[in-house]
C-alpha cells in the first residue's frame, strides 16, 4: 500500500456477516513442490511480449535516512514519533537504509531477473520545504539510484507522492485541504521531469489516492489526522466534507502534474504518465439487487472516486447523488484538464471481499465511509473467502483480480493498465527459516498471476506486474510487525537481505530462454 493501511479505514463500522478470525483452508503442497511447479502456461513467454515484470517499494518504508543529507520532515516523520501510533512506536529513521544498500538491492533484482523497479521518490527529500530550495544531496541519490538500475538493465518506474506530503506544506497552508498545493505538486512534478526525465520514462503521480484521503481525514488513523470526532480520535476534521475535499484536489494536482509533462516534456523524452489506485474487488454477498447495488457503491466510492473522473470528466453518478453538496465539482477548465489525463493506469490489488445491504437507517452523522452504506462479509455459507494472510484484511482470492481488471476492462474503455501493485504478507516476528519458508507467498502469486494472465488472455490491456515487495519493510501502521517481501530482511543482523522461496520462485518464472 499501499494496501497495508487500507482496511484499517473500515474497521469501526464494518458488519461481519459470520467473519472467520482466521481462514481454514487446505493445507499447502511441500515446499519442494511449490518451489519447483508452475499453474499451467504461467511462464514468462506466455504472457505478451514486451509484458513487463517488476518490484516495488516506496521512500519512507525503505530508504531511511529520513532526517538526513538535507531530508526535511513528510506528515509521516512527524506522526511516528507519537507514542502508540505505530506498532511497538517504530520509526522509519532507519528503515532497510536503501539509501545506502540500492546497489545492493539492484544487484537482487537483477538476479531475480525482473525487468523494472517501482519506487517513489520523496518530495520533502529534494524539496525540504514543499518548495524553493531544492536539496541537491537529495537529487543526487536519485540519480545514483537512476543510473545504477539502468545500468542493470532494469526500467525505473517512478512514482511522486507515496503517502509522504512534506510537514512544511501541511503546517503552511493545511496540506491537501489546500487549492494551493496543486501548484506545488506540479512544480515538484515539473523539476522531477526536468531532473530525470531523460531517464525516467514511466511517471506516477500518486499512489492510493484514496487512502490517502480516507485514512488523512475520515477516520483520521493516518497523518494528518482529521476526522469527525464522532469516527476517530481527532483533535480536529470534517468526516463528511474534508475526504473529498482532499481527494478533489489530490486529482487536480493529478492532472496538473499530466498537463506539465505532456506540455513540456513529452516531445522530447517520449515517457508516459499515469496513476496508482488500489482496487479491492467487492462481490455481492448474494444475488439480490439490494447485494448487487451494495457492491456496486463500494466499487464506486472506491475505485470509481479517482478513475471516473480522469476517464468521463466526472465523479460517479452514485457518488454525486449519495454525497449531494458536500462532493466538490470540476469547472468546464478543469473538467478539461483531468478528462483523458492519464497514459497508463496502475492496479493495487490485494483482495476481495463479499458485500451486502445492511438495510439500515440514515445515520444522524455522516462521513465518507458512511456513505457507502454498505456491510462486509468474509465468509459466504460458512465458507472463508480465501486463505487469510497475516494482516486481518488481507484474504487469498485470485479469483478477484481477474474480476476486477475485467471490470476496468469493461467499464471504463480498456486502458492501458499496470498492476502495481500485489502480495502478501508474514507476520514480523517469524524466524529465519520460517521466514525464507514462505511457500504460502507462492502459492499466493501464482493463484494471482494465472487469474491475472486469464484477464489479459481475454483482451485486458495490461503490459506490466510489480510485485509488492522486493523487501520486508516499514509497513505504515504495522511498523515492522509484517513482512511482504520476497526478500528477507533481518533486522537483527545489520538488515542483511536473503532472498526467500518466492524469490527464487519469481527466478525461475522469470528466466529468460536463450535461442
Amino acid at each position: 500500500m499501499n494496501s497495508r493501511s487500507f482496511f484499517f479505514s473500515f474497521s469501526f463500522f464494518v458488519v461481519l456477516a459470520g467473519a472467520a478470525a482466521g481462514a481454514a483452508a487446505a493445507p499447502l503442497p511441500a515446499a519442494d513442490n511449490l518451489l519447483h511447479r508452475n499453474a499451467i502456461g504461467l511462464l514468462r513467454k506466455s504472457f505478451p511480449e514486451g509484458f513487463v515484470f517488476g518490484t516495488a517499494t516506496s521512500a519512507y518504508q525503505v530508504e531511511g535516512m529520513a532526517d538526513k543529507d538535507g531530508r526535511g520532515p513528510s506528515i509521516w516523520d512527524v506522526f511516528v514519533k507519537i507514542p502508540g501510533k505505530i506498532a511497538n512506536n517504530a520509526t522509519a529513521e532507519v528503515a532497510v537504509d536503501q539509501y545506502h544498500r540500492y546497489k545492493e538491492d539492484i544487484d537482487l533484482m537483477h538476479e531475480l531477473n525482473f525487468d523494472a523497479y517501482r519506487f517513489s521518490i520523496s518530495w520533502s527529500r529534494i524539496f525540504p520545504n514543499g518548495t524553493g530550495k531544492v536539496n541537491q544531496k537529495g537529487v543526487d541519490y536519485y540519480n545514483r539510484l537512476i543510473d545504477s538500475l539502468l545500468e542493470k538493465g532494469i526500467t525505473p518506474y517512478a512514482n511522486l507522492y507515496h503517502y509522504d506530503l512534506p510537514q512544511a506544506l501541511q503546517e503552511k497552508y493545511g496540506g491537501l485541504l489546500s487549492m494551493k498545493v496543486v501548484k506545488d505538486f506540479a512544480n515538484f512534478a515539473d523539476f522531477c521531469f526536468k531532473t530525470f526525465g531523460d531517464r525516467v520514462k514511466n511517471w506516477m503521480t500518486f499512489n492510493e489516492p484514496r487512502v490517502i484521503a480516507s485514512l488523512g481525514f475520515d477516520n483520521g488513523i493516518n497523518p494528518p489526522c482529521r476526522c469527525s470526532k464522532e469516527f476517530g480520535n481527532c483533535t480536529a476534521g470534517n468526516s463528511a466534507t474534508e475526504p473529498y475535499i482532499a481527494a478533489h484536489h489530490l486529482i487536480l494536482a493529478h492532472a496538473a502534474a499530466v498537463k506539465r509533462y505532456r506540455h513540456k516534456y513529452h516531445a522530447n523524452q517520449k515517457g508516459r504518465i499515469g496513476i496508482l489506485l488500489d482496487f479491492a474487488w467487492f462481490e455481492p454477498l448474494t444475488r439480490s439487487r439490494a447485494d448487487n447495488q451494495a457492491a456496486q457503491r463500494a466499487r464506486d466510492f472506491s475505485l470509481g472516486w479517482f478513475l471516473h473522473p480522469l476517464v468521463y470528466g466526472e465523479y460517479p453518478r452514485t457518488m454525486q447523488e449519495i454525497v449531494g453538496e458536500r462532493l466538490p465539482k470540476f469547472n468546464k477548465r478543469e473538467i478539461n484538464i483531468v478528462k483523458g489525463s492519464y497514459d497508463f493506469i496502475g492496479i493495487n490489488q490485494y483482495t476481495t471481499y463479499y458485500m451486502y445491504d445492511p438495510h439500515q437507517p440514515k445515520p444522524n452523522v455522516t462521513g465518507y465511509q458512511q456513505d457507502w452504506n454498505v456491510g462486509f462479509a468474509f465468509e459466504k455459507k460458512g465458507v472463508p473467502i480465501g486463505r487469510r494472510a497475516h494482516s486481518f484484511w488481507l484474504y487469498e482470492v485470485p479469483w478477484g483480480i481477474y474480476k476486477a481488471i475485467t471490470y476496468v476492462k469493461e467499464r471504463y474503455g480498456n486502458p492501458n493498465v499496470i498492476l502495481s501493485e500485489n502480495g502478501m504478507d508474514q507476520p514480523g516476528n517469524v524466524t529465519l527459516q520460517e521466514g525464507l519458508n514462505d511457500g504460502e507467498r507462492i502459492h499466493y502469486y501464482r493463484g494471482y498471476l494465472t487469474k491475472l494472465k486469464k484477464a489479459i488472455d481475454e483482451g485486458a490491456n495490461v503490459t506490466g506486474y510489480f510485485a509488492w515487495s522486493l523487501l520486508d519493510n516499514f509497513e505504515w501502521l504495522s511498523g515492522y510487525t509484517s513482512r511482504f517481501g520476497i526478500v528477507y530482511v533481518d533486522y537483527e543482523d545489520n538488515l542483511k537481505r536473503i532472498p526467500k522461496m518466492s524469490a527464487n520462485w519469481f527466478k525461475k518464472l522469470l528466466h529468460r530462454e536463450k535461442y
